[in-house]
């Protein structure tokens, strides 16, 4: 497997594999995919990453800032997707993990990830790479019609802002 950078040569990639996140109801409250200009104005421009396994993407990771204030300039949210054949195999595990070393590269403290309560899988992977639950959102918003509760887990480096 390689990591390689997101970019717009290879984000119709990142489509079909956010697309099928979509497709299961618990992975974003949106409902649309984003055209590249729109998604690269709204993430970090480092921590941008997938996952190839024969060169085809299986899946993918990036940050956006959580606020435009300087003292969050360390906290980040996280959106990790897998292809819908890959999941269970190890490749989110893989792909947060390479995450984190890159974020603590470009100085950030705080991880952060809001999840749908029951996308179980999602959770567990995040508890496994470090993350804790620090709250819990009822019916912070409607997905089709339907209010769902979202999972706030946060991971705090133990190297980057620990003065």
């Amino acid at each position: 497997m390689e990591i390689k950078p997101i970019t717009n040569d290879n984000f119709s990639e990142v489509i079909e594999i956010y697309n099928q996140g979509l497709a299961t109801n618990i992975a974003t409250f949106q409902n649309d995919s984003p055209q590249w200009e729109e998604w690269d104005k709204g993430h970090l421009a480092f921590c941008r990453i997938s996952i190839y396994d024969n060169d085809k993407m299986i899946g993918w990771a990036s940050l956006t800032p959580v606020s435009s204030r300087c003292v969050y300039a360390g906290v980040a949210e996280v959106s990790i997707y897998i292809a819908q054949d890959e999941r269970g195999k190890g490749i989110g595990k893989t792909l947060l993990t390479e995450l984190i070393q890159q974020s603590e590269a470009n100085y950030i403290w705080t991880l952060q990830s809001g999840i749908f309560s029951e996308n179980e899988s999602s959770i567990k992977l995040h508890e496994k790479c470090g993350f804790r639950l620090v709250g819990y959102r009822e019916k912070i918003g409607k997905k089709n019609g339907i209010w769902k509760d979202n999972v706030l887990m946060e991971r705090r480096s133990k190297n980057i802002g620990i003065d």
